[in-house]
């Protein structure tokens, strides 16, 4: 698997890429956004790592550039940023990322971070189509429309959706629902839960009423 690495910072970029190397993948690296463009060009990347701090582009309109592009719309993007305030990570999920992790960050969350968005990404146990309400959630083309309107999704929003989906009606927990969207057990990270409900509901319009916030438990999908 191609993972793309962008990042300004030449020791950040190789450990990053070090990391990444060590755990099987293959990687190329880029220090700004014009030539991480031109390599797009040549090879899509399964995986895109991006600074958010860059010299020539910022990596929050690197984002918005590739979600505009037919040809790299729905690469999983994992953006790192020297911020650490909510609403920063808010701003960034909500131009279309499809997790974040703020620096300083250990190897170890950044591999388990990646194997986490790859291997929902590789898993395949589609229902093809999924209706609740005026949602429809049609797996096989990887469409969702609310109210007859196509939402344009991140890639952890849609994984997140078919989960609550497959489960309509069913309470599920933050715990639960990190375990299975993103695939790991990190400790605090309920608000990427939370934060990530709130961008979904937002991009369903008025059919984001559907996703339930049950109280001292989670969320749920329909009554």
């Amino acid at each position: 698997m191609l993972i793309y690495i962008v990042e300004d910072d030449t020791d950040i970029r190789e450990l990053e890429s070090y990391a990444m190397k060590s755990s099987g993948y293959e990687v190329q690296s880029f220090g700004e956004s014009k030539s991480f463009f031109k390599a797009c060009t040549a090879e899509i990347p399964q995986l895109v790592i991006l600074d958010v701090m860059l010299p020539d582009f910022d990596g929050l309109s690197v984002l918005e550039k590739m979600r505009k592009d037919a040809v790299t719309k729905n690469v999983p993007v994992i953006l790192v940023t020297a911020k650490g305030s909510e609403m920063d990570k808010v701003k960034g999920l909500d131009m279309g990322a499809d997790d974040y992790i703020t620096k300083p960050f250990s190897v170890l969350e950044l591999i388990s971070r990646v194997r986490a968005i790859l291997r929902r990404c590789s898993v395949d146990d589609r229902q093809d189509v999924i209706k609740l309400g005026q949602i429809v959630f049609d797996d096989s083309k990887h469409i969702v429309t609310s109210c007859g309107e196509e939402c344009n999704l991140t890639f952890k929003e849609y994984e997140l959706l078919k989960y609550l989906l497959k489960n309509k009606g069913m309470a599920l927990t933050r715990e639960n629902i990190i375990l299975n969207v993103w695939g790991y057990d990190f400790e605090g990270e309920s608000r990427t839960v939370d934060m990530h409900i709130t961008t979904l509901r937002q991009k369903l319009g008025s059919c984001g009423n559907l996703i339930k916030t049950v109280r001292n438990v989670g969320y749920k999908a329909g009554e």
